[in-house]
């Protein structure tokens, strides 16, 4: 039976975030969605943004008859995790998320993503 755009939309699809260097901004891809990318002025914007490319990307597979891969699911990551940090940084961070207009778990998730991204050999990309 095949699955409609809301029951993919509503899977764990890995995103990536990368800060355009050459252009400003933001842009976000879906590794497991070849081709599925796009961009954004802020990490908020961008977040958007992404909802909407998955979502035709997933109406342009459905419609060509492309096979949708499924998310990687690896039942031992929850996807959380408690970190103490000093009162400082969490100022700081609590701060930078403000000015960036989004909140301090998103700004986070954004600035992990990019040192993984930079410390990750091209080969595991």
């Amino acid at each position: 039976m095949k699955k409609t755009i809301d029951e993919y939309m509503k899977k764990p699809y890995k995103m990536e975030i990368v800060k355009d260097t050459d252009e400003g901004g933001f842009v976000i891809s879906f590794p497991e969605l070849p081709g599925c990318l796009t961009v954004g002025g802020t990490v908020e914007e961008a977040i958007k943004n992404a909802e909407d490319a998955k979502k035709t990307w997933f109406e342009a597979a459905l419609e060509e008859g492309i096979a949708i891969n499924e998310p990687e699911i690896n039942e031992k990551y929850s996807g959380q995790f408690k970190l103490r940090i000093p009162k400082s940084l969490h100022r700081s961070l609590a701060e930078s998320a403000k000015r960036e207009g989004i909140s301090m778990n998103q700004y986070c998730v954004y600035l992990l993503s990019m040192l993984n991204n930079m410390h990750t050999p091209s080969i595991y990309k």
